[in-house]
């Protein structure tokens, strides 16, 4: 079957939207615009703090780190090829590591400074923009989602892609929270994290309609 010009629109789309809107953000942060946004959020975030609510932002970022992304990729890697479906699983592959290519190239690139940490944590020893924890946890558990939702009801597609972004969210707000990222390199990460997933399944929807023509 032929990939239809309203699906093709739409992957387009779905590319360029975040990635139009992270090339403003970039410009934003290089221009100095964004510290005055950062500053009042950042406040906002440790004027909401607590024991219990850092507590668990401790224990949530944890979710968006690279030890525990990759443990996650790697058992769900191998969990798909397991089940035979090795396009599901080369396809979480592509995503992860070219996220980690996206990750590491855009910090080097913006060379952006880390702010000072709430709560007496360090100072991690990688630029601070994009989040890579943010960017991480848009292309891991975004991937995850695709594929679950697949064949679903709307029901519990639905269902499926409200945990995944209140996951996604819950994760970037913690690097806030902590004080480890300012909120535009959050922003960043998610922005960046959505157009390479949405790049990565567009070019998987476009085989699969050249295979079945």
């Amino acid at each position: 079957m032929k990939e239809s010009a309203p699906a093709r629109v739409w992957g387009v789309a779905a590319c360029a939207a975040p990635l139009l809107a992270f090339a403003a953000l970039a410009w934003t942060v290089i221009a100095g615009r964004a510290a005055g946004f950062d500053a009042q959020m950042r406040a906002i975030a440790h004027d909401a703090s607590s024991p219990g609510l850092t507590s668990a932002m401790l224990a949530l970022t944890s979710l968006g780190s690279v030890a525990l992304v990759s443990t996650i990729s790697v058992a769900a890697f191998a969990g798909y090829y397991w089940a035979r479906r090795r396009r599901s699983a080369w396809l979480l592959a592509a995503t992860m590591v070219g996220s980690a290519a996206l990750e590491n190239g855009l910090k080097f690139a913006f060379h952006r400074a880390r702010p000072e940490p709430f709560f007496d944590l360090a100072t991690p020893e990688s630029f601070s923009f994009p989040s890579g924890h943010a960017l991480f946890s848009a292309c891991l558990y975004g991937a995850i989602a695709w594929r679950l939702a697949a064949g679903n009801s709307p029901a519990r597609r639905i269902a499926v892609w409200a945990i995944t972004l209140a996951l996604i969210a819950t994760i970037g707000f913690s690097r806030i929270y902590l004080g480890l990222h300012y909120p535009s390199d959050v922003l960043g990460g998610w922005l960046v994290g959505a157009a390479w997933l949405a790049l990565v399944m567009t070019w998987n929807l476009a085989r699969i309609s050249h295979n079945t023509e």
